[in-house]
């Protein structure tokens, strides 16, 4: 059973808000693009500095980050695209959002520099996110739609 407020304040706060979202998705693209301008001019530079058109280790774990946060966006920009097309949060979708910027803090982690504990906590954090990431693809749903 849906929800459907009659309260002319409810319905005109309702109207702010998805006009505040369309906003935010405005300028998600713009964050996506100047990421996307980011990583390439961060490449660019890599690639003609000493050693020219060689790129060490570290340069690409630099720019495997940047790649990952453009990806990130691009997340958060379906993760709003979505919200205005249904008027909800999918969890499964933001579940997904977390575990891909939790993998993007592990592959730019200089682990040299790292405190254990650090560590340990990411670890624990990766963990019960995949946990509640599976858990929300297997447990049964009670509406039997698909997202």
């Amino acid at each position: 059973m849906e929800f459907k407020p009659t309260e002319p304040l409810i319905l005109h706060l309702q109207k702010v808000i998805h006009w505040a979202v369309r906003l935010l998705a405005i300028l998600m693209v713009f964050v996506i693009v100047m990421g996307v301008i980011d990583v390439g001019w961060t490449l660019y530079q890599k690639l003609v500095s000493p050693p020219i058109y060689i790129l060490t280790i570290s340069d690409m774990l630099a720019t495997f980050g940047a790649f990952m946060a453009v990806l990130i966006a691009i997340e958060i920009f379906i993760n709003i695209t979505i919200y205005l097309r249904d008027d909800v949060i999918h969890v499964k979708i933001v579940m997904a959002t977390a575990l891909m910027a939790i993998a993007r803090k592990i592959i730019i982690l200089d682990m040299d520099k790292m405190e254990p504990s650090y560590l340990y906590a990411i670890a624990a954090i990766m963990l019960a996110t995949s946990v509640g990431y599976w858990l929300i693809h297997k447990l049964p749903r009670k509406n039997h739609e698909e997202d």
